[in-house]
């Protein structure tokens, strides 16, 4: 058995897979710190557009659920067949599309939260409405929403493992690599048993953090 341990997980094996595992944290970063930016400006709009906006609303309100009612992996083959790029970029965009949508969602919660008494005393302080987003609306929002956002990124970072199947060299497809030089069952159970452990290892410590995070909150 031990024979057969030393046989797969080889120094170039090991290495190959954590190049995986770098490349899901990298997409999962990239596509989550994207997505918010778009998700908080797509929250802002579907919340507060108005009047003569409201068409702006109504669109946003169509591309959130249209993106959320559909499969990821449906956008991940669809990027990867329209767009020329590199790995990491196609990636990026596949999971920006559909994340954005869930971000929006997260954060006009979050906004949602806010009494409105808050608007009226930013306004008797004579604070506009982007002022009073960015100094006030805002923060407290994000906030409120932390813990919704770091799950929303562990999702993203198992759902990574979908690129296995368009040849994105992230972790599931490395193990699948090393996989197929695996001549007996046990290395094939080894082998699914570290990549349980690397995606087990990375979520949960994330999580962790949410629950020191929500203390905190609670605490203060």
């Amino acid at each position: 058995m031990l024979a057969l341990f030393y046989q797969i997980f080889t120094f170039a094996n090991v290495t190959f897979m954590l190049k995986g595992l770098a490349m899901s944290v990298a997409i999962a970063v990239l596509a989550t710190v994207i997505s918010m930016f778009f998700g908080t400006i797509l929250a802002l709009i579907r919340t507060y557009a108005n009047g003569p906006f409201q068409w702006a609303s109504a669109l946003v309100a169509v591309y959130t659920e249209f993106f959320r009612c559909t499969p990821n992996l449906l956008w991940i083959l669809f990027i990867y067949f329209t767009v020329q790029g590199l790995d990491i970029v196609i990636s990026t965009i596949a999971f920006t599309l559909f994340t954005s949508a869930v971000m929006a969602e997260i954060v006009r919660g979050g906004l949602n939260s806010i009494p409105r008494g808050q608007f009226e005393a930013a306004q008797s302080q004579g604070f506009g409405f982007f002022a009073t987003m960015r100094y006030i609306i805002l923060p407290q929002t994000f906030k409120t929403i932390i813990p919704a956002l770091f799950s929303q990124c562990t999702t993203v970072i198992k759902d990574s493992s979908y690129l296995s199947g368009i040849n994105v060299a992230e972790l599931m497809y490395t193990a699948n690599v090393v996989m197929a030089h695996a001549i007996d069952l046990s290395q094939v159970l080894m082998l699914y048993g570290l990549v349980f452990a690397m995606y087990f290892v990375l979520n949960f410590g994330i999580s962790l953090l949410v629950r020191a995070y929500q203390r905190r909150m609670v605490a203060a």
